[in-house]
Formats: C-alpha cells, structure tokens, sequence
C-alpha cells in the first residue's frame, strides 16, 4: 500500500506506518470547499454593494460619519444638551459648513464652465511651444517606424464635464438619506452600541466588543479631527500660495485644496493639475502659471510626509501598500465617496482584526 513501507528488519508484508511528522500537508476536500464557499461569498458581497450603491453608500457614509461625530454629541449631553437635540445641531453644523466651502466654489466654477471654449483656445494657444518637441518626437518615430500621430498638440474634448459633474454628485435621494439616517444614528448611538454589546452572551465577548467599539470610536474621532483640521491648514495655505502667485479666485482654489485633501492621494493629484490648468489659462507666462503649482506640490510633499504622520502616526499607524490598495479598491467600488471612507474603513478592519486576533497567538516561525 502506498502508505506502507518495509520493515526495518527486512520482512515483508508487514505495514510500517509513516510518522505523521514527515507527511507534507495535506488540503483536504473539505478545506478546499470551504475555501471557495468563502470566495463566492465575498464575490457576492462585493457585487451587492456595487449594484446597490444607491443605497449601501449613504448609510455607510452616515455610520463611519455618525461614529466621527459621536464624541461631539457624548460632549454636548455632558452640558445638558439632550442627544437627539445634540445630533440635529451637530449635522447641522456640518451641513452649514460643507454649504460654506461649496458657496466659496459655485460662483468660479461657474464663470469658468460658460467659458470652456475660450478657455480652451487660451490653453492651447499658450502650449503651442510644445509643438516643436512634439514635431521633433513625431520625427524619431518616423525614423523607427513607429506611428505618426503626435505632429500637433490636441487638447481633450470638454464632452466628459458633464459625466463628471454626474458622477461626484450625489442625487438628491441619496442625500436625504445620508442626512437622516446620520441624524438618527447619532441620536440612537448609545441605544445602539448596548444592543450590540448584549447580544453576545458570554462575558468575555460583551468585554471583548465593548473595547472594540469605545477603541473604533476614539480613533474615529481623533481620525476626524486631526485630517480635519491639517485639511483647514492646507487650504489656508493654497490659498495664500495662489494670493502671492497672482491666481484668481485664491479663496475658491484654498477651499477646493481643503476639500480634495480628504481624499488620499487622488486629491492632491486632481488639485496640483487644476492649478496647472488656472495657472496657464489666467497668467500671462508659462512659467508664471507653473510657480503656484510647484509652491503646492512642495507643500503637500511636507504636509503628507512629515505633517501628517507626525500627528496622525502616533495614533494611526497605517500600512502604506495597505492604504493604496483600500483606496484603489474602494475608489473603484464607490467613487470619490469610496476613496473618503477607505482610511476609516482600514482602520475599523485593524482595530477589528487586533481584537479578534491578538499578536499574543502562535506566531509564524522567523526565517
């Protein structure tokens, strides 16, 4: 039998087992099934929030935001502020803010799109330089055998506004329920969070999710406040750097600055070109048009380098690869909406995964 060998003493016939300490490992049937049962289960998970964005979006938004929010509310009832009082005040307070930083934008963004034709040929007069290069360029391909399509410097359509202004704006449903659910979820948190806690009935899991949830919600808030107050920062900034450099609309651009900062990576990128793009179309040079973009650049480098893990490190010490890959993941899932809660959403699965499973357990033997 394949799991037979001879005896040591040369007698046949008689069945020596194997030490079990010498067999490989071996994925059984059931391993294998369970695995892809877990597999569909996720595919599954994911395509339901995909296709019922409409709905899974806002009230995500509102319990990542309402779990932000609920020390605020926790220190308005300290002062004899009744909760659901408390939470009404609080959203809106956010929602006055929020209209604030998008009454500061309306007005340029505006004027800007009912001249996106003249803007245009503005644009592509002043990047006529770049024909020569590209003439030069189009001329090695030729030499190479490559193709010849780069004589001329084309600018985009301006077809895909439209798409995009669709595309970040939530509708008017989705908004509404943002705002309600996020209201009643402040005001019935603490309801809430002992009914999750008493659902398990072991006392060591009521304990466990106690710590877990009071831990979510300390680095929530803390998460808030901090980006919150370095995004302040940043737009005060931009927008000081656009008043020197001679930029139009300096508190527009520092405000738009603060918004897109909340949005890792993405943001800083779509803000660094659309000063590229202001820059070339209101300044008279190129290079002039390209200082406020540099300023920025260097700003968001020292901010997003030595600013913020200096103040959010201490608290929330994230993964590099991992923030990416949530952000990618959760930008493609959902949108700008999905790039903002990827950082809250990698902490809460940390914060989760550190309570679930300790570093105490059986580690993997070093190399």
């Amino acid at each position: 039998m394949p799991s037979e060998r001879q005896h040591p003493n040369g007698h046949e016939g008689i069945p020596v087992p194997d030490s079990r300490s010498e067999l490989p490992p071996v994925i059984r049937r059931t391993e294998v099934v369970a695995i892809a049962l877990v597999g569909l289960l996720i595919i599954c998970i994911i395509a339901g929030l995909y296709l019922a964005k409409a709905f899974f979006l806002p009230i995500t938004m509102a319990f990542i935001v309402g779990t932000m929010l609920s020390p605020a509310a926790s220190f308005l009832e300290r002062y004899r502020v009744p909760r659901a009082v408390a939470a009404v005040l609080i959203v809106t307070a956010v929602c006055a803010g929020a209209a604030f930083m998008i009454g500061l934008l309306a007005s340029p963004v505006m004027e800007w799109s009912s001249k996106l034709p003249e803007l245009g040929s503005i644009l592509k007069e002043k990047l006529n330089i770049f024909d020569r290069p590209l003439a030069r360029w189009q001329e090695l391909q030729s030499m190479l055998g490559g193709p010849d399509s780069l004589s001329t410097f084309h600018l985009p359509k301006f077809d895909w506004v439209q798409p995009t202004l669709e595309f970040l704006s939530p509708t008017f449903a989705e908004l509404l329920l943002f705002i309600a659910t996020l209201i009643l979820f402040i005001a019935s948190w603490r309801e809430l969070r002992r009914a999750l806690i008493m659902n398990f009935a072991d006392r060591t899991a009521r304990l466990r999710t106690l710590r877990m949830i009071n831990e979510i919600e300390e680095h929530l808030g803390n998460y808030l406040l901090m980006v919150t107050m370095i995004n302040i920062g940043v737009g005060i900034v931009t927008g000081l750097i656009c008043a020197v450099t001679g930029m139009p609309n300096p508190a527009g651009l520092g405000a738009l600055a603060a918004i897109l900062n909340f949005i890792p990576i993405i943001g800083p990128v779509a803000m660094f070109a659309v000063l590229v793009v202001v820059g070339l179309v209101a300044l008279p040079t190129i290079s002039a048009g390209l200082i406020a973009p540099a300023l920025f650049a260097v700003m968001t480098f020292m901010e997003g380098h030595f600013l913020t893990p200096t103040i959010v490190g201490r608290r929330l010490a994230l993964n590099a690869l991992a923030v990416f890959v949530t952000l990618a993941f959760w930008t493609w899932l959902w949108g700008p909406m999905g790039a903002f809660l990827s950082s809250p959403l990698l902490i809460i699965a940390l914060i989760v995964k550190e309570h679930l499973m300790p570093p105490d357990q059986p580690q993997l033997p070093e190399d």
